[in-house]
C-alpha cells in the first residue's frame, strides 16, 4: 500500500476540467455561421453529445469495449480475472474499462506506451475517482469524443462524416459497428487501409452486439451480410480550406498572427468571418464571364478584387487571382502591391480639397509634356487637354495637369501630403515614396486596402480597416473577438472633403466629355463614383468605385507583370456587374452630402477657364487654316498610345502627319482608360506580381 501510495503521490486531479482537454478543431464559417470554410485541426475532432449519437453506437460500445460498464466503479475486478484466465490460457484479452481507457488516452497519455503495473495502478486510481465525479453516461461520450477511429479521426462524428459522410446519429447497424471496431488498432481496423481485417472486426463487434441484446438475431444477420459499403468524405481543401481559398486563407494567417498555431489548430476555436456567399458568388461569376469572354489580352491574365461594407470595414467578397490551387499567393492581400496609376489621384485631390483648393473652379494647365527631374511626362497618347478645372481634369485623368498640381509649390500640395492622406485612408506607408509621380500612382497597394480607402469617401470621412473577422469564440463559448457591430470607425477626413471628392469622382463615371469610366455606370441608376487606373506599358489596370452602400477595388494583370494589356473594360464591366447584382432590389441611395469645404486657397492654378482656353484652340484652328499648315498632333494617324481618353475608341486622334507610335488600341470605356503616365525614375521592382516600376518608362509609354 505505501508503494501505491509512492506511485500515485502526483497524479493530476480529475476535478480540473482542462485536464481532459484534447485537441480540437478549430472551424472557420461565412457570415452565416454556418457555411463551413474551412477545418483547421491537427487531429480531426468533433465533439457531439449524446443524443447527437446513434443508441447502436452507445450500446455496441459498451457491449463490445466494456460489457459490465453500467456495474462497476472505474475497475472492473471480473472482467481482470477473466483477462488472466484467458491469457494464461494462450489467448488475449484486456481488462481496461472505458473509464481506464479514456484516463490513458487523455490525463495519462504521455504514459499511454509504457507497461507496467505502476501505470496499471495509477490508471485504475484516476478511473475511480472520475466515477465519483462524473456520471456514467458523460464518462461515455467524454470517451466516444475522444479515441482514435483511425484516417486521423478522433472521436465518433469525425469518424461517421469521414468514413460514411454521415452524421454520428445517422450511423446503421454495420456502419456502427464498423467504427465502434477500429479503436482495437486504429490501423489494423481502418477500413480504408485494411477492409478485410476491417470487416472480420466488424463482425465480432456484431456477435457481441447480439449476445448482449444490443440487436436482435434478424438485425445480426442483415448487417453480418452487408459490405463495408464506405462512402469516404475526400478532403478536397488545402489545408483544411475548402471554399473561397484566397479568402479563407486570409482569415486563417490573420488568426495566426494573433493566437499561436497550437491554440489555432487545436483549440476549438468558432471563427465567424465577414463573407457574404451571395456576394462573393456574384463576384465570382463577374470574373468568369470575363475569363469566358475570349477578350483578355493574354492566357496569363488575371483579375483580383475585394468587396467591401464601408459603414463596417467588412470584406464581403474577396478574389485573390485566378487558381488558388496554382498559385496561393494573394493579389488582393498582398503586402508588396501592385502600382494602382490614376486610382492614387483621388488622393491628391484629397489633399488639394483639405487645403482648400475648389476643384471646380480651380484650372490646371493639362498639355505636355511636364519636365520632372530631367524626365518628360506626356498625358496618355501624348494628348493636349488645354486648360481643364480639376474635376474635369480627374475624369480625363491628365498626369500633366495633376503633375503641376503637386509639384506647384504655390499650391500648398507635395508628395509628402499626398502620402500622408494616403496613409490616413489605410494604405501602408512602407509601399509609399514621395517622388512627385506618387501623383500618379508609381507606388503599390492591393485591392483591399483601395477598396477601405475609397470606403472612406462613401462613410463621410470616417475610416474602418477592412476586416474579414466578425466573431471569434473559444472551445468554451467565450468571445476573444466581436466586430459583429462592425470595426471601429475613425474621422480621417471632414464629412465636407469626403462629399466633395465623391462628387469630383462622380464625373469620372458620368462626365460624358471626359469620364473615363462610363462603362460602370450602373443599369439602375444608383449614384456611384470612382476612378480607373493604366500603369506603365497596361501591365496593371484597375477600377475602383463606390456606392453610399459598398466600395469595391478590381485590378487586372499578371504575377509577373508580363503581359502588356492595353486598355479595356474589363475591370469597369466586373465592378458593374458585380455591384448591380449586389444592390439587386434595394433602393437606390444618395451620398449623404455634407457643408462645402472652406475654399480659402489663394492658389490659382496657372490655367484659364475652359471657356478661354476654348476661344484660344478656335483662334489657333483659324490661324493653321489660313496659313495651310497641318499640326502636328501626338499619336499620329495610327492613334498612338492605348488610353483612358474619353470620347475615341481608339486612344489616340486621326490628325496629324507623323504618328508617334503605331497602331492603337481599344480604350477602356467609349473612350479609353486611365491616360497618362510617368518617366520620373523612381525606384520599382518588378519581381512581385503586377508591380511594375515605380518610375515607369520615358517616352510614350506612359502611366495613367
Amino acid at each position: 500500500m505505501s508503494l501505491i501510495d509512492d506511485w500515485c503521490a502526483d497524479l493530476p486531479s480529475v476535478q480540473n476540467t482542462t485536464a481532459f482537454d484534447l485537441p480540437e478543431q478549430s472551424t472557420i464559417y461565412a457570415n452565416d455561421g454556418t457555411t463551413v470554410l474551412a477545418e483547421l485541426y491537427m487531429e480531426k475532432r468533433e465533439p457531439v453529445t449524446i443524443d447527437q449519437v446513434s443508441p447502436y453506437v452507445l450500446k455496441g460500445t459498451v457491449a463490445t469495449e466494456d460489457e459490465r460498464f453500467y456495474d462497476h466503479g472505474g475497475v472492473d475486478l471480473q472482467g481482470i480475472v477473466r483477462a488472466v484466465f484467458v491469457n494464461l490460457s494462450g489467448g488475449q484479452e484486456g481488462a481496461s474499462t472505458i473509464t481506464q481507457q479514456y484516463v490513458r488516452n487523455t490525463i495519462l497519455s504521455s504514459e499511454m506506451n509504457e507497461i507496467s503495473i505502476k501505470r496499471k495502478v495509477r490508471e485504475m486510481t484516476l478511473a475511480e475517482e472520475m466515477e465519483q465525479i462524473y456520471s456514467k453516461d458523460q464518462i461515455l461520450m467524454m470517451y466516444l469524443n475522444t479515441i482514435n477511429y483511425g484516417d486521423n479521426c478522433y472521436g465518433i462524428q469525425a469518424a461517421a462524416k469521414h468514413y460514411y459522410s454521415v452524421n454520428a446519429s445517422d450511423l446503421t447497424i454495420a456502419q456502427a459497428a464498423t467504427l465502434i471496431g477500429i479503436p482495437n488498432s486504429p490501423t489494423m481496423y481502418n477500413p480504408v487501409v485494411n477492409p478485410d481485417n476491417a470487416l472480420d472486426r466488424r463482425n465480432v463487434v456484431l456477435s457481441r452486439m447480439l449476445t448482449n441484446g444490443v440487436i436482435t438475431q434478424e438485425e445480426y444477420d442483415a448487417a453480418k451480410a452487408e459490405d463495408l459499403n464506405l462512402n469516404v468524405q475526400e478532403e478536397t481543401g488545402t489545408n483544411g480550406v475548402y471554399l473561397y481559398k484566397y479568402f479563407t486563407s486570409y482569415v486563417r494567417d490573420q488568426i495566426l498572427e494573433t493566437y499561436d498555431h497550437e491554440q489555432v489548430f487545436q483549440g476549438g476555436l468558432q471563427i465567424v468571418t465577414t463573407i457574404d456567399p451571395e456576394m462573393q458568388g456574384y463576384a465570382e461569376a463577374a470574373v468568369q464571364k470575363q475569363y469566358d469572354s475570349g477578350r483578355l489580352a493574354a492566357s496569363n491574365q488575371e483579375f483580383a478584387l475585394t468587396l467591401v461594407d464601408p459603414n463596417t470595414g467588412f470584406i464581403k467578397a474577396m478574389i485573390g487571382g485566378k487558381d488558388y490551387d496554382a498559385d496561393q499567393y494573394n493579389i488582393a492581400t498582398s503586402n508588396s502591391g501592385t502600382q494602382t496609376g490614376s486610382t492614387f489621384k483621388a488622393f491628391t485631390i484629397t489633399d488639394a480639397i483639405e487645403k482648400g483648393i475648389n476643384p471646380q473652379t480651380t484650372y490646371m494647365n493639362c498639355n505636355g509634356p511636364v519636365e520632372v527631374n530631367g524626365s518628360k511626362i506626356y498625358n496618355n497618347g501624348k494628348q493636349n487637354y488645354g486648360s481643364l478645372s480639376i474635376a474635369n481634369m480627374t475624369a480625363v485623368s491628365s498626369n500633366t495637369g495633376f503633375i503641376r498640381l503637386i509639384t506647384d509649390t504655390s499650391s500648398g500640395v507635395t508628395p509628402e501630403s499626398v502620402k500622408s492622406v494616403a496613409e490616413r485612408l489605410g494604405l501602408d506607408g512602407d509601399n509609399l515614396g514621395t517622388a512627385p509621380t506618387i501623383t500618379l500612382g508609381v507606388y503599390n497597394a492591393n485591392t483591399t486596402q483601395m477598396a477601405g480607402a475609397y470606403g472612406t469617401f462613401a462613410a463621410g470621412g470616417v475610416h474602418r480597416d477592412p476586416t474579414g473577422i466578425m466573431k471569434v469564440t473559444d472551445r468554451s463559448g467565450n468571445v476573444l473577438v466581436d466586430n459583429t457591430a462592425g470595426v471601429e470607425g475613425k474621422q480621417v477626413i471632414t464629412d465636407s472633403v469626403a462629399y466633395a471628392v465623391t462628387q469630383v469622382l462622380e464625373g469620372v463615371i458620368y462626365n460624358a466629355s471626359y469620364g473615363t469610366a462610363n462603362a460602370a455606370a450602373l443599369p439602375s441608376g444608383q449614384i456611384a463614383a470612382g476612378k480607373t487606373g493604366t500603369t506603365d506599358d497596361w501591365h496593371d489596370l484597375w477600377f475602383v468605385g463606390y456606392t453610399p452602400q459598398l466600395s469595391c477595388a478590381v485590378w487586372t494583370g499578371s504575377r509577373d507583370n508580363s503581359v502588356q494589356l492595353e486598355t479595356n473594360t474589363w475591370c469597369q464591366e466586373i465592378w458593374r456587374d458585380l455591384i448591380s447584382a449586389c444592390l439587386q432590389g434595394q433602393p437606390n441611395e444618395d451620398f449623404k452630402s455634407a457643408s462645402a469645404p472652406n475654399y480659402n486657397s489663394a492658389y490659382k492654378g496657372g490655367g484659364k477657364s475652359e471657356d478661354e482656353d476654348e476661344e484660344k484652340k478656335e483662334e489657333e484652328a483659324t490661324e493653321e487654316t489660313t496659313e495651310g499648315t497641318t499640326e502636328e498632333t501626338p499619336g499620329g494617324t495610327a492613334g498612338g498610345i492605348a488610353g483612358e481618353t474619353p470620347g475615341g475608341s481608339t486612344g489616340g486622334t486621326t490628325g496629324g502627319t507623323t504618328g508617334e507610335t503605331p497602331g492603337g488600341t481599344t480604350g477602356e470605356t467609349p473612350g479609353g482608360t486611365t491616360g497618362g503616365g510617368t518617366t520620373a525614375p523612381d525606384p520599382g521592382s518588378s519581381s512581385t506580381p503586377g508591380s511594375g516600376t515605380a518610375g515607369g518608362s520615358s517616352g510614350t509609354d506612359t502611366t495613367g
